[in-house]
């Protein structure tokens, strides 16, 4: 039986890129930045930084913080009509 080839980054080549000037080293305070519950937050991968990251289907989406998981939050988001939850980390987030 013949096993899926990829992984979790598959076809993500121009999706999780950044762009020439954004690169270099992560900002400190985006790393350690702090979210309340109910906070609506735009998922922005951080292609550095590959734990905590997000399904690549859920890139751009907008969701809200409903709880916290360790370092990272739990983020309820609507993928077409059904809702879901996403653990991601910090780095991996923008205030909407």
């Amino acid at each position: 039986m013949a096993s899926r080839t990829g992984g979790l980054r598959r076809k993500t080549r121009s999706k999780f890129s950044k762009n020439i000037s954004e690169k270099g080293i992560i900002k400190i305070r985006k790393y350690f930045q702090e979210f309340k519950d109910g906070d609506r937050v735009i998922l922005k991968a951080e292609p550095a930084v590959q734990t905590g990251m997000y399904f690549r289907r859920f890139h751009g989406k907008v969701g809200q913080i409903i709880g916290k998981r360790g370092e990272c939050y739990k983020i309820a988001i609507k993928d077409f009509n059904k809702k879901k939850e996403v653990i991601v980390h910090p780095v991996h987030l923008k205030k909407a």
